[in-house]
């Protein structure tokens, strides 16, 4: 208790204290005392000012400057803006120019009915209709299964995520049960679309799509949801749910509108005779 005592009376060194009261004694630690010690102080807040004054007077003649270049960067943002609207205005225009003409290559050869059939199974027109509503979308841990294991299939890095083979195989199930037209995010499909992947993305006829992934096939609602829920395609897909957390719905609807496809290629085929037959 007597160190502790002495610890507590004696907080400051004895020699730090006595240097202290002689500093206090002489005066130290004040204003500078000496004519050069002051011409020295004067000299730096001089020097201290002329540089803060110096550069608000740079800042003040940059200013306009800097204003100037900013509006005319905001003038060319908004040229090329206006620009680009244009460019996608005649671009929809172009689209529709060859949609009408895709349309009259369609009927020149056929009925009305016939063309009207056409169009509707190669994606030239917009449908709408009975069907049925699939909705597919990455298992909410997207970094696991939905037993908490990586997702493991061939040639994959699959970590719950839906991927393009998935969605292959849900268009072809659809299609296989009887779907008449089908669209994947609005995005109306083709014999000729292309279901691609770009690194976690799906791509569709090059356009890139984010979950969930909405499809609308338009059919005979009831019976293409029973036929798809039995198909192979459809017990791939709840195997996916069941086993790696993939979140799946699927639902009648009376009426589905379906948009044409933004681009279609007519092609025609044309018989092949045998030589030496008329």
């Amino acid at each position: 208790m007597s160190l502790l005592t002495n610890v507590m009376d004696h907080s400051l060194d004895d020699g730090y204290a006595e240097a202290a009261a002689r500093k206090k004694a002489e005066g130290g630690g004040g204003l500078p005392k000496t004519l050069r010690a002051k011409l020295g102080l004067a000299a730096g807040l001089v020097l201290a000012a002329l540089v803060v004054t110096v550069g608000a007077a740079q800042a003040r003649v940059a200013a306009p400057a800097l204003a100037k270049e900013r509006e005319e960067l905001i003038d060319r943002i908004e040229e090329e803006t206006s620009a680009a609207d244009k460019l996608e205005e005649s671009i929809e225009e172009l689209r529709g120019d060859v949609s009408a003409r895709q349309r009259e290559a369609l009927e020149k050869n056929g009925d009305s009915d016939r063309s009207d059939l056409v169009g509707v199974l190669s994606g030239a027109v917009a449908v709408h209709g009975p069907g049925v509503k699939l909705v597919v979308d990455d298992a909410k841990d997207a970094g696991t299964g939905g037993d908490g294991q990586p997702r493991g299939t061939s040639g994959f890095a699959d970590t719950g995520r839906v991927r393009d083979r998935d969605m292959q195989r849900v268009v072809n199930g659809l299609w296989e049960s009887g779907a008449e037209a089908i669209s994947i995010n609005g995005q109306r499909l083709t014999a000729l679309s292309a279901i691609r992947a770009a690194g976690d993305a799906i791509l569709v006829d090059n356009r890139p799509l984010v979950p969930p992934y909405t499809v609308r096939a338009v059919g005979d609602g009831e019976r293409l949801s029973s036929r798809f829920q039995d198909s192979a395609d459809g017990f791939y897909l709840h195997a996916l749910q069941e086993n790696y957390g993939i979140r799946t719905a699927i639902s009648v609807a009376d009426d589905l509108r379906l948009p044409a496809a933004s681009s279609v290629t007519v092609r025609t085929a044309q018989p092949i005779t045998e030589k030496g037959t008329s």
